[in-house]
Parts: C-alpha cells; structure tokens; sequence
C-alpha cells in the first residue's frame, strides 16, 4: 500500500512514542470512525483506551514469559477440586486474589505426588502474571543445579539475583528428590535463597511432599 507523506511521519511518530497499537491499527481506526461517525472527543479516548490495553496486553505476555513457567499453562478453572474433596476452594480462590503476596507472605502447598500442588502454584504464577507481576517458576532440582553451576563457575552472586530479585518465586518439588535435602551444600544454597528473601520480604509460593519424618 502506497502511503502519504503525512501518514508515513504519523507512522515514524507512533513508533517513536512507542504506540504500537495505533501504528498497526491505524487504517482501521480512521476508517471505523468514519463509518460510526463519533466524535473528536470519544474518538481520542478510544485510541488511548485500546493503547493501553494493548500494552498491558503486552506486559502480561512479557511477564508470563519471563516466569518460565511450563506450557502448557495451568490455570485455576482447570483445576478439577471434585478430585480433591479435602481441598478447602474457598481457600484456594482467596489466594488467588494475591492478598497474601501484598501482605508479604508465603505460601507452601504440602501433599502426596498427584494431589495437584503444582498446578495450583502454577496457577497462582500465572494469576501473579496477569496482574504483570515481576515472577520466577522453577523446581528446587532445576534452582539447586543451577545454583551449584554458579559455585563451581565462581558466578553465585549473579545467579542469586535470579531467586532473589523477583516480588515472587515459585519453587515447585522441593524435597521431590529426598537427596537434595540431605546434602549440606544443596540445603545451604536453598537457605540461602530463602533467607535472602525473608530478609527483603519477599513472598514465596513453595510446593513439597515432605511433611514428616520416614
């Protein structure tokens, strides 16, 4: 499509002012508001409106890719609480609403393997990313391997910041792998981790099957 010199700076304009919406949409738009025949007024306010969710369309995507959490993703209407009669929902649906992550606090989910921990603290990341969150996802064994990368590459400062840094983490199968809590430098590392975040209270959203001794 051969475009006017005007349109042409108006689309160098948009992009410079980052409004990618109106850059993509904008043949669209002029034409829409002459068939509905608006006025100037509610004509901006609908730009602005349809920017910003676009970019809060976007945010969220950035943050739920950031999460790395695991596809596919798990979501609350999914969960199937018929399957788990002793699950209080109410519960589960008041910590959804991440009044416990404004109050800084933690959350641990403890249970047989199978019982649905984890897709419910995916769950909650996922929540924590709609409300463009700043949230990390990984299993114990994935940070605790990492983290022990870190030691032996001298770069366990740095790869601190990754658990430390988010308003949330999410670690998922703690004690999944018994051996990892019983090695002193695994739970140190792990300590570590946690007490960083207390220290900056932080919350954490933990899931295990650990809940009494062998």
């Amino acid at each position: 499509m051969n475009r006017s010199k005007e349109e042409i700076t108006f689309m160098e304009n948009c992009r410079y002012l980052g409004l990618k919406y109106l850059e993509a949409e904008y043949t669209h738009i002029i034409q829409q508001a002459n068939a509905s025949n608006i006025g100037f007024s509610q004509f901006i306010r609908q730009i602005i409106q349809n920017e910003a969710n676009a970019k809060k369309e976007r945010s969220i995507g950035y943050r739920i890719k950031e999460s790395h959490l695991p596809q596919p993703y798990k979501l609350l209407e999914d969960f199937d609480f018929t399957f788990q009669p002793g699950l209080r929902k109410k519960l589960i649906m008041d910590l959804a609403g991440l009044e416990f992550f404004l109050q800084k606090e933690s959350v641990l989910f403890i249970g047989d393997p199978g019982t649905g921990k984890s897709h419910l603290a995916q769950a909650l990341t996922f929540r924590a990313c709609q409300k463009r969150y700043k949230v990390f996802y990984t299993t114990c064994s994935d940070m605790l391997n990492d983290l022990n990368q870190g030691v032996y590459e001298k770069t366990l400062v740095s790869r601190l910041k990754r658990y430390v840094a988010p308003e949330l983490l999410v670690i998922d199968e703690m004690g999944h792998d018994r051996l990892e809590l019983e090695v002193t430098k695994e739970a140190h590392l792990l300590f570590k981790v946690i007490n960083e975040r207390y220290n900056r209270e932080k919350s954490l959203i933990f899931t295990t099957n650990v809940y009494e001794e062998d």
